[in-house]
């Protein structure tokens, strides 16, 4: 992928009870904690772009309810504060993408309110500075998905006014995009994407109405997608048999180690927390989302840490900001 006390504690006294976090008694079975850190310091919004570069996490852009934007700001994990960085140099926007590599931010694509946008642009957070770099190789589109393995770039799916399924990588040494294998099965938009030891996965999203319950995990060496397990009750055994909450649209994820952890977003508004792990191939129910329930928040790891922020329950945006510990008990008290 924050806090107006005085506003924030009438509006949400309002919301619906699927909008709270999950029931209590659920939660003490479940294992994981959240704990609310320093409200992010932009102004609330939605749809906004999360990376991470180093130890350092970034969120900019977005939508505030009236305007799209282009503040940026550095979340610093360790003394839990925010600094605000240049501005983003391209067109304001919500829905735009963005990775991490080793020591530069990547950002592109996304809708400024009329059009849909394929450019491309890097930050260095050394520098401070925005550079304008190759547009994307795909067509102009908002709601894709992105992520980086072994310092290269990836951006798919989305749409362009169809929904898509291409996928490209990014080479960010010679500036150049390279089509690769389209991911298996559906088209989508407002997916999830992430990485797990050197492998690029895909899941959730919307396609023509429907929630996509199809998972897919990418190879950068073979340039292949295998499928994995469905996140949908499609077998006989146990296992599955609450995996239908998984699917959605406009959820986040944060990885830790060699797991993954997906949180909120549409289906019904949700607070449900899976953890994927990659060895097994098997989702886990966590202890639910402990802010209020929201979509097009931005999500981001640092130290395999992962935190949450923004984001937005009907016209209400947020600014809070959240870290989980998947391994130790619920206390209702952080």
């Amino acid at each position: 992928m924050k806090l107006l006390e005085i506003t924030k504690i009438v509006i949400i006294a309002t919301l619906p009870i699927c909008m709270v976090s999950c029931d209590e008694e659920e939660d003490d079975e479940l294992l994981g904690n959240w704990t609310e850190l320093s409200d992010f310091e932009g102004v609330p919004r939605s749809d906004a772009v999360g990376f991470s570069v180093s130890t350092k996490g970034y969120v900019g852009l977005g939508y505030d309810g009236e305007d799209r934007l282009t503040d940026f700001w550095e979340y610093d994990a360790e003394k839990n504060t925010w600094m605000q960085k240049a501005d983003f140099l391209g067109v304001a926007r919500s829905g735009a993408v963005g990775f991490g590599t080793d020591t530069k931010g990547y950002l592109g694509t996304g809708y400024d309110g009329k059009n849909k946008l394929n450019d491309f642009w890097e930050y260095d957070p050394q520098n401070n500075t925005w550079t304008q770099k190759a547009d994307f190789g795909g067509s102009a589109r908002y709601g894709a998905v992105a992520f980086s393995i072994n310092n290269m770039g990836y951006i798919g799916t989305g749409y362009d006014g169809f929904y898509l399924k291409d996928f490209w990588q990014y080479d960010p040494q010679n500036n150049t995009w390279t089509q690769k294998v389209s991911l298996g099965g559906s088209k989508r938009r407002d997916a999830v994407g992430f990485v797990i030891g050197g492998k690029g996965y895909v899941c959730t999203g919307l396609d023509n109405g429907s929630y996509e319950d199809d998972f897919w995990e990418y190879d950068p060496a073979l340039d292949s997608w295998t499928k994995k397990r469905s996140i949908s009750n499609a077998t006989s055994e146990s296992f599955d048999d609450d995996y239908a909450s998984i699917t959605g649209s406009s959820k986040v994820v944060f990885v830790s180690g060699y797991r993954a952890f997906l949180v909120g977003g549409s289906g019904s508004i949700s607070s449900t927390v899976w953890e994927y792990d990659q060895t097994t191939d098997l989702w886990e129910e966590k202890t639910g989302f402990e802010g209020t329930a929201r979509i097009e928040a931005v999500a981001f790891s640092v130290n395999e840490k992962g935190f949450i922020t923004t984001g937005r329950s009907s016209s209400y945006y947020f600014d809070d900001i959240w870290t989980f510990d998947p391994d130790v008990e619920y206390n209702e008290y952080d």
